[in-house]
């Protein structure tokens, strides 16, 4: 578990606050070897100024030279007057400040006393991860904007601000003044997310208690988290995601934040940006050469491609939703007419549609890649009666087919040579590839970065050395990283 310290420029700053062991001065910090000894440590860093070759700036300098975690970090000192590249969500601001061209608001650790400005200052602390911030917001033509931002020193706050800031500063750091713990059992601490409410995660509730037995044995503590334990990830040292990743839902926020903060992160934000968008991902395939269907980008209101795509492709074809999952927003047409009628709905929620040459097989291929190697190897068979695994039906209900898993040794070489190129294009985390295999010639279909693992499916041939070689690979990149 990573170790909180504060660091102030002198030891009367902190004197209106409990007096705590945590905290310690910039010139205390800064002494060369001094806290050398655990790099499994989170450094918040309070000095007064973070200018450039102050002793606040060397302090995040030196910190991640140490290997510690720190806010801010040094990319984000230097990068603060990227401010204006922020996008805002609107309807915050419309809700709240119609009557208004102006808002400024202190924010501490993501939180402010601005009524309905609290989204948006979390937004803004997600994005800089600095302690005090003072941000003014305009409108311009109709839409708001980030005009200003400034780190603010917590020793310039007025009494009621103060007060305001040690709340948010204890929130963030989740009891920055308890006791270690006296049980030495282990030595690390992963965050594992999951959404109670879905319907089809990724893990089921047995796997999810293997991956946490199999965490244990190697000496970690793996913590089930929600989509509203945000602030409490600053207490792990690591983040494994067991919930369906999108770049529009809290997968993502959790993701970069966990990055930003220092934490070992699988899924890793760039993967699930990558993985989630079905257009880009076909865009990065064919570039690389990996074998995969016929494909063509159709784009809203070019009716040119949808002529070009049926020439190229021909019926029946597939047409995609970039980033839908588990076979949401997948539809087959059979003529010109399904395609501009499918095509159309498609528009109306994004710019891009994909059209895909359809392949009709009785199972699809998975193969999961961690680390660049495969480790698992599954046939998911079709929904019977229809072309899909998935089968989602009007009432609600889901239907799949079976399944039956294998050795990787079992595995075709065309097969496993494709998913590994694919996966390997995304990154060394983990990933499920989809592929079909006709007449000896394999096709990759997608790459998830948030691959199904549940309990009796993809475990069936390894059991507990599946949960064991994942859990195992986040131990070796804490310890690269000197944890």
């Amino acid at each position: 578990m990573a170790n909180i310290l504060i660091v102030t420029d002198e030891s009367t700053d902190w004197k209106d606050y409990f007096p705590s062991e945590k905290v310690v001065t910039v010139n205390e910090y800064l002494t060369s070897g001094a806290f050398t000894e655990s790099k499994s440590m989170q450094v918040i860093n309070l000095c007064k100024s973070y200018d450039y070759l102050s002793s606040g700036y060397y302090c995040s300098l030196m910190a991640e030279a140490r290997g510690h975690r720190v806010i801010p970090k040094v990319m984000t000192i230097n990068d603060l007057d990227q401010q204006f590249m922020l996008r805002l969500k609107q309807s915050h601001f419309e809700r709240h400040f119609n009557d208004q061209d102006e808002v400024q608001a202190m924010i501490y650790f993501g939180r402010t006393t601005v009524l309905g400005l609290e989204r948006v200052a979390q937004q803004v602390f997600e994005h800089f991860m600095i302690p005090v911030l003072k941000a003014c917001f305009i409108r311009v033509n109709g839409k708001w904007q980030l005009a200003s931002l400034e780190a603010c020193a917590f020793q310039s706050l007025a009494d009621e601000e103060q007060d305001f800031f040690g709340e948010s500063l204890e929130l963030f750091s989740q009891k920055v003044w308890r006791s270690k713990r006296k049980s030495k059992k282990y030595r690390y601490d992963i965050a594992m997310l999951v959404d109670p409410n879905e319907k089809m995660p990724p893990s089921d509730p047995k796997a999810l208690r293997r991956f946490q037995r199999a965490a244990n044995r190697i000496g970690i503590n793996m913590e089930v988290i929600g989509p509203n334990d945000l602030a409490r990830l600053g207490e792990f040292d690591g983040l494994f995601i067991r919930a369906t990743t999108n770049i529009a839902n809290f997968t993502y926020k959790f993701a970069k934040t966990a990055e930003n903060l220092g934490l070992v992160v699988m899924d890793d934000p760039d993967s699930i940006v990558k993985c989630t968008n079905k257009v880009f991902l076909t865009e990065l395939l064919a570039v690389n050469k990996v074998p995969m269907p016929k494909s063509a980008i159709m784009r809203a209101g070019a009716t040119e491609m949808l002529e070009e795509a049926a020439s190229r492709i021909g019926f029946p074809m597939v047409l995609k939703v970039p980033d839908g999952a588990f076979s949401i927003g997948v539809v087959k047409v059979k003529d010109h007419q399904e395609l501009r009628i499918q095509s159309e709905k498609v528009f109306e929620k994004s710019a891009l549609v994909l059209a895909q040459e359809y392949l009709p097989t009785d199972f699809d291929w998975r193969i999961g890649v961690l680390n660049r190697q495969p480790i698992y190897a599954c046939k998911y068979m079709m929904s019977r009666g229809h072309w899909q695994i998935y089968q989602h039906h009007d009432s609600g209900r889901v239907s799949s087919g079976g399944f039956e898993t294998l050795d990787v040794k079992m595995v075709p070489k065309c097969v496993l040579d494709a998913a590994t190129k694919a996966a390997n294009l995304i990154g060394s985390g983990i990933y499920g590839v989809d592929v079909k295999e006709i007449d000896d010639r394999a096709y990759v279909i997608e790459v998830n970065d948030n691959p199904s693992i549940d309990h009796h499916i993809e475990d069936a041939l390894l059991g507990d050395l599946l949960y064991d070689r994942i859990v195992t690979e986040f131990l070796r990149r804490m310890q690269m990283r000197g944890f």
